[in-house]
């Protein structure tokens, strides 16, 4: 009655499933997001400057990632930045409201003016294969929302490399 010794070889193996996930998150932001928050539902983008290194993170945490130290000092930054790096999405994200978005497009990481890490934001206004590292963009608000919706280029001229390096 013991089993007989299998190959590990099926004749129809299963090669993938599709089911339907959905993951819920409840988030109690501290101090610092809740002024980064509150400055987004009046289209400014706030980040904390760090008393030790001085570097300004945005979104802020309430302590500097690297030195350790507690924050407090509200900074304001952008709202124009940088392109410091992107990706060309060629993958259809799931429809829900604010990710219907027609492939392919590039999301970017963008050094706001003033900031001192990048934040994600999605690149628009301009054709998928000119978005380039270096550009200048804006911020385009979602009516009625509290976030950015995506970046357009401003027509400045493209940032000097030396100056968004440290952010790659």
């Amino acid at each position: 009655d013991e089993p007989a010794p299998h190959t590990g070889e099926f004749a129809d193996p299963v090669t993938g499933i599709v089911v339907p996930a959905r993951l819920d998150y409840v988030h109690t932001p501290g101090r610092a997001q809740s002024a980064y928050i509150k400055a987004l539902e009046e289209r400014r983008t706030v980040g904390e400057r760090c008393p030790s290194c001085r570097k300004v993170y945005v979104p802020p945490r309430g302590a500097c990632p690297t030195c350790g130290v507690a924050t407090a000092e509200q900074v304001e930054v952008g709202p124009r930045g940088t392109v410091t790096t992107f990706c060309i999405v060629n993958i259809k994200a799931a429809h829900t409201a604010n990710l219907d978005i027609e492939v392919p497009y590039v999301y970017a990481h963008i050094a706001l003016d003033g900031a001192d890490l990048a934040l994600h934001g999605r690149i628009a206004g301009i054709p998928y294969d000119q978005v380039r590292m270096g550009l200048r963009v804006e911020p385009v608000w979602s009516e009625g929302a509290r976030h950015v919706d995506h970046y357009r280029p401003t027509g400045e001229p493209d940032a000097d490399y030396d100056t968004y390096k440290e952010l790659v």
